[in-house]
């Protein structure tokens, strides 16, 4: 029903600042809460960021404080302002949603270089 599409990733340097988009192709996040996941190779898909209906936030202790979710209702999008980037942070990212997660999309590949 809602299709969701991610964009913004790439090769970025240590310390770059990129900033993720997640994409919906109708107004949704008004009403539901959606969470940035990212999955490195040989790794679980961990839920990294989280936006509530009504805006509330939460992090992974591992992007506390370096990582910020936002959503621009008006644009049906949702976004991860990534600052201070590590090796560490390189991954395929991945948007959906919390409670009733729909089929993974294709993610944006996110890889850092130092």
């Amino acid at each position: 029903q809602v299709q969701l599409v991610e964009s913004g990733g790439g090769l970025v340097q240590a310390g770059g600042t990129p900033r993720l988009s997640c994409a919906a192709s109708r107004s949704i996040f008004n009403i539901v809460s959606m969470g940035w996941y990212r999955q490195a190779p040989g790794k679980q898909r961990e839920l990294v960021a989280a936006i509530t209906s009504v805006g509330s936030t939460n992090y992974a202790d591992s992007v506390k404080g370096r990582f910020t979710i936002s959503r621009d209702t008006a644009k049906n999008t949702v976004y991860l302002q990534m600052n201070s980037l590590k090796t560490e942070d390189t991954a395929v990212y991945y948007c959906n949603f919390l409670q009733y997660p729909a089929d993974w999309g294709q993610g944006t590949q996110v890889t850092v270089s130092s």
